[in-house]
């Protein structure tokens, strides 16, 4: 889940001249398997209210709570399986890290992983959508539109037996490349690490281009669809790094297609917008 103060994937806010991000706000839910759901109502300013430890969207919000981030959703999934989705999750850290990555150089792009180790607690209305597992929380920030700066780019976060490593690799509007990997501790200490080589996969659904790290000589694999869109894929993908294999979270964004026009009218089907929300007290 996601959650979103100026929502970049928007038509609503790409058709506004993205001039007021609090005018574009969502929290974005997507569950996979049998059954799943995706929500990503664009909702505008009267929808949101924030402090230093809570953001509140609507009928949905993420508060810190001590040592734990605790995420209430109510929200209704989109076309075509049109249902509510309600539930909590709960993100403990195992610590916060100090990382923060610039993914430009005006650093106009900027990439925090506050949390790559963390357990994560789930709890949504619906039989078989409880489970207790390991999770992660991060963020991303920026004053541009990405299809302003970048061309391509793909991510990926891979459990290790010291904690986690991402990667995060992307192609720049000017032809320049960002090549970054970063092993994390379950204690916060962060180190950037060679980077393994790059290596292709399959194509998506919708034939966007994906590659991903993994050692010399391995071939990674998707084992499981999660998002499929015509400019964008999140999967879960087995590769293998320093010679042990592991399953992570896997995305790939092509911007030059997100640019094409026609995009915006197909994701208006899938992103609902509402302007006017009013928040009940007591």
């Amino acid at each position: 889940m996601i959650g979103f103060i100026g929502s970049v994937f928007s038509p609503w806010y790409r058709w506004s001249g993205r001039k007021v991000p609090q005018d574009h706000v969502c929290i974005n839910v997507a569950t996979y398997g049998p059954g799943g759901r995706f929500t990503m109502t664009d909702r505008g300013r009267s929808a949101l209210r924030q402090t230093a430890a809570r953001l509140e969207v609507g009928p949905s919000m993420m508060r810190w709570e001590g040592d734990h981030l605790a995420i209430d959703i109510d929200e209704i999934s989109s076309p075509p399986l049109i249902s509510r989705v309600r539930g909590q999750i709960r993100v403990i850290p195992s610590a916060i890290t100090n990382v923060e990555l610039a993914l430009d150089p005006a650093r106009s792009h900027i990439w925090r992983p506050f949390a790559p180790v963390a357990r994560i607690e789930v709890e949504i209305d619906r039989p078989g959508w409880t489970w207790v597992g390991h999770g992660y929380f991060d963020a991303n920030f920026g004053t541009r539109a990405l299809e302003q700066d970048f061309t391509y780019w793909t991510w990926g976060r891979f459990p290790t037996p010291e904690g986690a490593t991402c990667f995060y690799d992307a192609e720049r509007m000017d032809g320049s490349v960002l090549a970054a990997g970063y092993s994390f501790d379950a204690d916060g200490r962060a180190r950037e690490v060679a980077m393994p080589p790059k290596t292709r996969l399959a194509r998506s659904l919708w034939a966007v281009s994906r590659e991903t790290r993994a050692d010399p000589g391995y071939r990674p694999r998707q084992v499981k669809t999660m998002l499929d869109a015509p400019f964008y894929t999140r999967s879960a993908i087995r590769t293998q790094l320093d010679g042990v294999e592991t399953v992570g979270v896997h995305e790939a964004l092509d911007l030059r297609r997100f640019r094409n026009p026609l995009i915006k009218p197909m994701l208006a089907l899938r992103v609902p917008r509402r302007r006017n929300w009013q928040f009940q007290e007591g």
